[in-house]
């Protein structure tokens, strides 16, 4: 019997996941977006896909869709999905995001599990095979007795080496708002039991220096609150638990200096008769100043070859032209001026790295560290690494849903074996693997 798919979205992730399930006899697919030709572009060569025109704001039409659906899978904005969990649990309907569980969908878990509805959140990459992996690992530690007393996991999509062309060691496949109010959140771990707490301005003051296999010596910063993983991945014995962003050199100094300049202030402004220089005096508060480059770094107290004042002219902040928005916050100014120019070119490789270390002790007095390392690359002229590692852990759970291998109902993430058993074993047949390597750490006392 043939399964019905509704995919909301036609975004960046969409590709691999419609290709995967198309490929499956068993499943007729409708893809709905905003914009139908996106949809249409998707849908084009697959005899069991179709494309529709969808407004999401649309309720009765949205909510028509999910009735005749047998599972709904979102790549929506994260703000959509509460609404669409609703629908879905009303409507019977299984649901599957690669976005975190909110609050507003953790109401919905009782309700879900009455009804017989799974709503599956964090199937992605970060978060989702991350915690497959770390899962997976801590299961197997637990079987042999043994304890976690470190747990320490680094993730980053960056550009491939070789396509690491500009000052910043970033590029975009998406808008840049998002990666730049990420920079605005505190962090919280544990490190040897003692709790750290960075406030935003000092996100990115002291990155981590991390060193992965086969690639240049990269920087860490602590990705929002680590402690909450504790109990989650049912670590209590953990003395460290952080986990954290990769990525090139460079990149967390610029951001140090972008959040003391300004730059990434949200407070929306009229800048039509305002020149790039011109709004840069203004926001820095750099007045009367002829050379705004000079001036800027002496503000700042940086060296006019600073790495910051080179990320800005390479922006073209200096150039006395307009700006590319007549209105709007400094934020969204810096992401306009980073959309022109940091987007991949055409045959350009993006990269995911993905890396887990855990220190574990067993009861004969051995410890080991466990490095778990997953690196994928995107395809030139074809998917990026980001949207495979997305979209196919999306695609693999929906399968596995229809198919009766998962069975679980309520509110979850991909933590139980049910889940993430199936989807890193078909992960690994597809190429999308981690390298684990077991150290010793000290032999047993008297040996």
């Amino acid at each position: 019997m043939n399964k019905n798919v509704l995919i909301l979205g036609a975004g960046s992730v969409a590709p691999p996941l419609v290709k995967y399930l198309s490929g499956q006899p068993e499943i007729r697919l409708f893809i709905a977006d905003r914009f139908f030709n996106k949809a249409k572009s998707l849908a084009a060569g697959s005899s069991n896909a179709k494309a529709l025109g969808l407004d999401i704001r649309d309720k009765e039409k949205t909510r028509a869709l999910i009735s005749e659906a047998d599972i709904v899978i979102s790549i929506l904005p994260y703000t959509f999905h509460p609404e669409i969990a609703s629908y879905c649990t009303d409507l019977r309907t299984d649901m599957l995001t690669a976005s975190y569980a909110s609050d507003s969908i953790k109401k919905l878990d009782l309700q879900a599990k009455r009804k017989g509805v799974l709503l599956l959140n964090e199937m992605g990459l970060d978060p989702g095979i991350d915690h497959m992996e770390a899962m997976r690992i801590i299961d197997d530690v637990k079987r042999k007795n043994g304890t976690v007393t470190s747990f320490i996991s680094f993730c980053g999509g960056i550009p491939a080496p070789e396509a690491n062309t500009n000052p910043f060691g970033y590029k975009f496949s998406w808008s840049p708002l998002g990666v730049l109010l990420a920079g605005k959140n505190q962090a919280q771990y544990l490190f040897n039991n003692k709790k750290i707490c960075i406030p935003p301005e000092n996100l990115f003051q002291n990155p981590l220096l991390i060193h992965i296999q086969g690639l240049e010596e990269l920087e860490g910063y602590p990705n929002r609150d680590s402690l909450p993983y504790i109990d989650l991945y049912k670590i209590h014995s953990t003395k460290t638990m952080l986990r954290g962003t990769l990525r090139y050199k460079g990149w967390c100094s610029f951001m140090h200096q972008a959040g003391r300049s300004g730059l990434l202030d949200e407070k929306s402004e009229n800048w039509k008769k305002i020149n790039r220089p011109d709004f840069l005096r203004k926001i820095t508060g750099v007045m009367g100043k002829k050379d705004i480059k000079s001036g800027l770094a002496s503000h700042l107290k940086l060296e006019k070859d600073s790495l910051f004042i080179q990320c800005l002219d390479w922006l073209g902040f200096f150039n006395k032209e307009a700006l590319p928005l007549k209105e709007g916050s400094p934020l969204e100014v810096l992401g306009a001026m980073m959309e022109e120019k940091m987007r991949y070119q055409k045959n350009e490789r993006d990269m995911i790295i993905l890396q887990h270390k855990l220190t574990v002790e067993y009861k004969d007095e051995n410890s080991q560290e466990i490095v778990s390392t997953l690196l994928d690359f995107g395809i030139p002229g074809g998917d990026s690494a980001m949207s495979k590692t997305v979209g196919l852990p999306l695609a693999i759970a929906a399968k596995n849903i229809l198919n009766g291998n998962i069975k679980i109902t309520g509110v979850q993430i991909p933590v139980i074996p049910e889940i993430y058993k199936p989807v890193l074993s078909e992960l690994k047949e597809l190429g999308i693997e981690f390298e684990t390597n077991t150290n010793k750490l000290n032999k047993r006392r008297g040996s």
